[in-house]
């Protein structure tokens, strides 16, 4: 019986929190941007020091991720001041041009051309998209993975 006191105990007490900073190797990752050039998360973020930063890793094959978009919209609409990062994991940079084009996303767009093999994706480990990150105007990661625009987490974040 004690055994399986200490392994509830063991289990229980995993430490699960989530990070509230980039890691080094996640920072010096590479994007693709509209233009076609190569910029570091690093560079990304200090563009937007002391912004709140709703980043959304999504795809335009996903439908769970063009579902979303209204929600995301609505969100645009409600938190003018946030700024609005878009990851894209599309295969391939025409399609997610396109993508950006069909679906009307507005905000600053993003290549992940190694999609999730890549250290930003280990970092934040993508286990399913729509996936949405918010970082407060301290640059803290406040908000580490909710898979809805709508969550109560991120509202409470943008709202703070």
């Amino acid at each position: 019986m004690s055994y399986i006191i200490l392994l509830l105990v063991s289990f229980l007490s995993c430490n699960t929190v989530e990070p509230t900073k980039f890691s080094p190797e996640a920072l010096n990752d590479t994007f693709t941007t509209l233009e076609g050039n190569q910029v570091t998360l690093k560079s990304i973020l200090k563009k937007h020091k002391g912004k709140t930063i709703v980043i959304d890793i999504w795809a335009s094959w996903c439908s769970d991720c063009i579902k979303g978009m209204p929600k995301v919209k609505a969100l645009q609409k409600d938190y003018t001041d946030v700024v609005y990062l878009f990851f894209s994991l599309d295969r391939g940079e025409d399609r997610w041009k396109r993508g950006i084009k069909k679906y009307g996303v507005e905000g600053e767009h993003y290549y992940m051309q190694d999609q999730k093999k890549c250290d930003f994706g280990d970092f934040v480990n993508i286990s399913w998209i729509p996936r949405y990150m918010v970082i407060n105007k301290a640059g803290e990661i406040v908000v580490f993975n909710v898979i809805e625009a709508d969550d109560d987490k991120l509202i409470k974040a943008l709202r703070n």
